[in-house]
């Protein structure tokens, strides 16, 4: 099982300018700003990826995916079925 740890100082939490957010390790585009909402987590929260190959989906719950980018492997932390800022919506 693996887990996610915080460390204080993520810089793209409170980040709302346009644009695309990718991969860190190799640049494989994952989240654009228009699917980005604040949320209480110290994280960046995104309702949707650009694309269905952006990220790979491992499941750890009936709740929550491990989420990998869909290029490189990359560990980019969970996506969070009915957590989004509507009903119906995922974060991730």
């Amino acid at each position: 099982m693996s887990f996610c740890q915080f460390n204080g100082g993520e810089i793209y939490k409170e980040h709302f300018q346009p644009g695309v957010y990718v991969c860190s390790t190799c640049s494989h585009p994952l989240f654009t700003s228009r699917s980005k909402f604040a949320h209480s987590s110290p994280w960046p929260a995104f309702t949707e990826t650009i694309r269905e190959d952006s990220v790979t989906r491992m499941m750890e719950s009936l709740t929550a995916f491990k989420v990998l980018c869909g290029k490189c492997g990359n560990g980019l932390g969970h996506e969070f079925v009915n957590d989004g800022p509507e009903q119906g919506l995922s974060r991730f």
